[in-house]
């Protein structure tokens, strides 16, 4: 087995590391207001659940040659934000919103989105996603020494829940019908495939 130590890898190298063996990771669709009105969309892969109670999740943003991107400089302006979730139907359109475009320009302009209201932020959601979280922030984090800041920790609040009819039974999501995208390194993506149950000990 290969031994490598992070200290003498290139950023790149890490990264590709990282991305290659942390996988699947959960895709989550983030949109953002910006101070002239702009609607920013954006997804992020460095994404997972904090707490349940109250509900949390986590949106690790990396910067580009230590600027701050554009989803974190409008959470931490406005405090909100919605996450939605990706799947099969919309994934086409969310790849089309990974483009560098100024702070300007809205990248669901370049879609096919459909932008909806929320009820308890003043952030817009997407209608087309399956499952969509209004958050307001909790926490933020800037990840490194210094002035040498390479990333954004973002830590939101859920503050209302929509669910689409169709995956919710009992108070439970159906995972075959969410039918959840996830991220793999390059360009690759992969679907929730087979699911195996096991009953956890006592």
């Amino acid at each position: 087995m290969l031994s490598i130590d992070p200290k003498t890898n290139t950023e790149r190298e890490n990264y590709k590391l990282l991305i290659g063996s942390i996988i699947p990771r959960p895709i989550a669709f983030v949109t953002s207001v910006s101070e002239d009105g702009t609607i920013n969309g954006a997804p992020f892969s460095y994404f997972n659940v904090v707490s349940s109670n109250p509900p949390m999740i986590s949106l690790s943003i990396q910067r580009r040659k230590g600027e701050m991107k554009d989803t974190a400089r409008n959470i931490l302006a406005k405090k909100e934000f919605v996450v939605h979730s990706v799947d099969g139907e919309n994934l086409k359109d969310i790849n089309e919103t990974a483009a560098s475009l100024r702070p300007d320009e809205s990248e669901i302009e370049r879609t096919e989105l459909t932008l909806i209201e929320s009820e308890m932020i003043g952030v817009p959601g997407i209608e087309e996603s399956k499952v969509r979280m209004e958050c307001i922030l909790e926490k933020h984090f800037p990840l490194g020494e210094g002035e040498d800041i390479t990333a954004d920790l973002i830590i939101g609040r859920i503050v209302r829940f929509h669910i689409d009819e169709r995956i919710y039974d009992k108070g439970k999501i159906d995972p075959v019908a969410l039918g959840a995208m996830a991220r793999l390194a390059g360009i690759s993506y992969a679907s929730i495939g087979e699911i195996t149950e096991m009953i956890r000990p006592d």
